[in-house]
C-alpha cells in the first residue's frame, strides 16, 4: 500500500491527534477533507452555535488553503447537523458568508443525534486546481 499524502493545516492538531485521522487526504487530483467542525485549537467545542458553523468554514478553509485549494475548488459537501429541525434555519443563515457564487458544489444535509459535542459538521471532495 502506498502511503497516504496527508494534508494538515497549521494549529488544531490536539483533535486529529486525539481522535486518529488526518484532516485531509491527497488522491489522483482531489482532495479528500474529513469533517470539520467548530473546534478550537484545543479541540473542544465553540458553545456559540452561530460562532461554531462560522468556526468549522474557517476550519474548513484552512484545510483547503493548505492544499492550494480554495471553496470554489469544491465540487462535493455534506453536512451534518444535531436536530436540524431545531437549528437548519439558523445555521443556514451563515453558509452564504463562506459559499461564493454560483454555480454551487452539490450538497447532502444529513440530520444526526450526536456530534462529539458540535452541533454542525462538513466534509468536502475538492479538485485541486493545476
Amino acid at each position: 500500500m502506498s502511503k497516504r499524502d496527508v494534508v494538515f493545516p497549521p494549529g488544531r492538531q490536539a483533535l486529529y491527534e486525539r481522535n486518529r485521522y488526518s484532516p485531509a487526504v491527497r488522491s489522483d487530483g482531489f482532495l479528500f477533507v474529513s469533517g470539520q467542525v467548530g473546534s478550537r485549537e484545543d479541540g473542544s467545542p465553540e458553545p456559540d452555535l452561530d460562532a461554531q458553523v462560522r468556526l468549522a468554514f474557517t476550519n474548513l478553509n484552512a484545510v483547503l488553503s493548505a492544499a492550494g485549494c480554495t471553496f470554489d475548488d469544491v465540487v462535493d459537501v455534506t453536512v451534518f447537523i444535531v436536530d436540524p429541525e431545531k437549528h437548519f434555519e439558523a445555521m443556514w443563515k451563515i453558509v452564504p458568508e463562506f459559499w461564493g457564487e454560483a454555480p454551487y458544489p452539490n450538497i447532502t444535509c444529513v440530520g444526526v443525534t450526536w456530534l462529539y459535542g458540535f452541533q454542525f459538521e462538513i466534509k468536502v471532495i475538492a479538485k485541486i486546481p493545476a
